[in-house]
């Protein structure tokens, strides 16, 4: 169901088989990316000497407040299904928050986009976690930008289309670490419960300890497991981008699952959200209406419609 994709090969192959995934599930895999494995590496041996301090070097760093984006959140103090208004159990992780990396030069007047833009906090008995994130993220940012060019081209637009949009993006970085379960959830539970993302784009690195992400195979309405791939990451269609694509590209539900109760099966992933400018305009893409397929969104700005999706989680 979750396919993979060799995105070195040639950009119209690769448009056209983003633009067919996309339609059908929008949840893929992608090789010949080009990330440097010293990075990834190196990143990841990083983030998990963070989840491993002592909790009060942790908290050091924590958020000052529920809607503050950056920082440490404990355990269970995030409940991703209440994306959805659905409510439920808080989640069974914890996450250490990145936002943007590169300042932006534009006078910021909304408070909501001082918010996306506020300074990171850094755990000070970790300095080298601060460069070692900022690198990851700014190769995530090229990274999305390559796939934002390719699904410009498997969407008939120009190949730059997004690229004047997303200069200025309100991305975001997220370390997950989801540990071990030594006693049984509360009903309904889940390491992260079931959401869509908000963004555009998501780019999630993840290992295969078990309890891990599953996909709802909407043919179906059955979770499908996301397997984990060397050198491959996962990525999937956010919200902002099915709106922009009229629905002619599927935002889909994603949960990560409990393992079993006794299990050594901590779990680490780290997932880079991809976002248009705040004040970029989302509407319909010419290439996605026709008389028989008129827009389904009024036009949106990009930023608040994340702000407001954020909010509802913490």
């Amino acid at each position: 169901m979750v396919p993979v994709i060799d995105i070195s090969r040639n950009e119209t192959a690769v448009a056209r088989d983003l633009d067919d995934v996309c339609r059908d599930v929008g949840f893929f895999q992608i090789t010949g990316h080009a990330v440097e494995n010293a990075l990834l590496e190196r990143t990841w041996s990083t983030v998990r000497s963070f989840f491993d301090l002592p909790l009060a070097e942790r908290l050091a760093a924590e958020r000052p407040r529920p809607d503050y984006p950056f920082g440490y959140v404990p355990i269970a103090g995030e409940t991703l299904s209440n994306s959805l208004g659905e409510g439920g159990a808080p989640d069974l992780k914890e996450i250490f928050n990145v936002g943007p990396v590169r300042r932006t030069s534009t006078t910021l007047t909304d408070p909501d986009e001082e918010l996306l833009f506020s300074p990171n906090l850094w755990p000070r008995a970790l300095p080298e976690l601060r460069p070692v994130l900022e690198d990851y993220f700014l190769a995530m940012e090229a990274l999305s930008a390559r796939l934002l060019r390719l699904s410009a081209i498997g969407l008939g637009l120009e190949p730059d289309f997004f690229a004047m949009r997303i200069d200025r993006g309100t991305n975001a970085l997220r370390a997950l670490n989801y540990p071990s379960q030594d006693c049984e959830a509360l009903p309904g539970q889940l390491r992260a419960g079931a959401h869509t993302d908000y963004g555009t784009l998501t780019v999630l690195r993840q290992d295969a300890a078990p309890g891990g992400l599953e996909v709802l195979d909407h043919r179906t309405e059955s979770w499908v497991s996301v397997p984990s791939i060397d050198d491959a990451f996962v990525i999937n269609v956010g919200d902002m981008l099915a709106q922009w694509t009229n629905d002619r590209w599927r935002s889909t539900l994603h949960r990560v699952v409990n393992p079993e109760v006794g299990a050594m099966a901590r779990r680490q992933s780290i997932a880079f959200f991809h976002n248009a400018n705040f004040d970029c305009e989302v509407a319909c893409l010419p290439t996605c209406t026709s008389p028989t397929n008129p827009p389904r969104y009024a036009a949106v700005q990009a930023g608040p419609h994340l702000v407001s999706k954020f909010r509802r989680t913490g």
